[in-house]
């Protein structure tokens, strides 16, 4: 993660950094944590074990993890039987790969350490809140005064689009300038269905833009992929199951403070999106130029756009080769990666001979 943008503008803020994470399993995303001081957080998880774990090891005064599961209404009793999510969603988790190997390790996992369990999203065999009681998310903010927040994150592995409904409406007054949201690509045509295609629809009519989405593949059970990371999750190939949407206003259409703009910016940045980070200080820069280095600024969001391997213009000498037409900006005919060239070697070791 290159966050040096991201520090650069944190530095430059005089005001706090307000995070809402719903579904705060593993702990608050360090992309955040460059905002140090200025960072207040109100974290949320239905396990209460997580939550005392991270309370204990946290180092920021300014966040707050409270243990409690979340609902559109409050006191509905949430079904942990029948899971949180439709029925069809269900059923096909059921197929996964992941699950069963989920289903191989369930003795093991039914003793491990806490950290082991959620490194396989078993939270379910975490120390819970009462599921009896969830509270309404807008519930927990009037009790704290939140009535303004910068960011927030929603991956609570069910009703994720239940929730985020409460937010209709109320978004954009709350001046939220980041949303990320845990999508699933699978689910039917019902308006009510936690799927990308309705997330994205309510985000748009909220005024929302996507600026990122990531797509995260699942092998089914009955032939597997090896897994991407150590513990069984996402695969190398299968179908897109689940993924991250992340929205923001689009500042063109939009006016923002200066404060609000610099902490657009350092969003976009943090999300790996520098150029329309570059978008906004080229176009807000009278309003930014007296509260941040803006030169510096796009040397630094110039240096993310590169490669980390050649990363070595600065921002002018980066354009100017842009201007330039310069052939480092496309691929050579016959350019492979090593892992490319491998790949289509291995395919063609196991292509059939006539």
């Amino acid at each position: 993660m290159d966050s040096a943008f991201t520090t650069l503008v944190a530095d430059a803020l005089d005001v706090p950094f307000r995070l809402l994470d719903v579904g705060c399993s593993g702990g608050i995303d360090a992309r955040w944590r460059v905002f140090g001081p200025k960072l207040q957080a109100i974290a949320i998880d239905a396990s209460r074990a997580e939550c005392e774990r991270l309370a204990k090891v946290e180092t920021l005064a300014g966040i707050e993890y409270v243990p409690t599961f979340v609902a559109g209404v409050a006191n509905r009793p949430v079904d942990l039987e029948r899971g949180q999510a439709s029925p069809l969603i269900m059923a096909v988790r059921e197929r996964l790969s992941f699950m069963r190997t989920r289903e191989i390790r369930a003795a093991r996992l039914a003793q491990a350490a806490i950290e082991e369990q959620l490194r396989h999203n078993a939270w379910e065999m975490t120390g819970l809140a009462d599921s009896t009681k969830p509270v309404a998310v807008s519930d927990l903010l009037a009790a704290r005064g939140w009535t303004e927040f910068d960011y927030l994150k929603i991956d609570i592995d069910g009703s994720d689009f239940e929730v985020l409904q409460t937010f209709d409406g109320k978004l954009a007054s709350a001046g939220v300038l980041g949303v990320q949201l845990e999508v699933n690509f699978v689910g039917t045509d019902a308006a009510t269905d936690h799927t990308f295609h309705n997330t994205d629809r309510f985000m748009r009519r909220q005024g929302y833009e996507l600026f990122r989405l990531d797509v995260r593949n699942y092998s089914s059970r009955a032939l597997p992929s090896r897994y991407v990371w150590p513990t069984p999750a996402e695969t190398l190939s299968g179908r897109p199951f689940q993924g991250e949407a992340y929205y923001a206003p689009d500042f063109a259409h939009t006016t923002l403070s200066p404060a609000k703009l610099l902490k657009l910016a350092a969003i976009y940045g943090a999300w790996a999106v520098p150029d329309m980070a570059a978008e906004l200080l080229q176009a807000r820069r009278p309003l930014l130029d007296s509260s941040l280095d803006v030169d510096k600024a796009f040397d630094l969001l110039a240096g993310q756009a590169q490669p980390e391997a050649v990363r070595k213009l600065d921002y002018k000498g980066y354009m100017r080769r842009f201007e330039a037409d310069s052939a480092s900006f496309y691929r050579r005919e016959g350019d492979y990666t090593l892992a490319e060239r491998l790949a289509a070697a291995w395919t063609a070791f196991r292509w059939p001979r006539r």
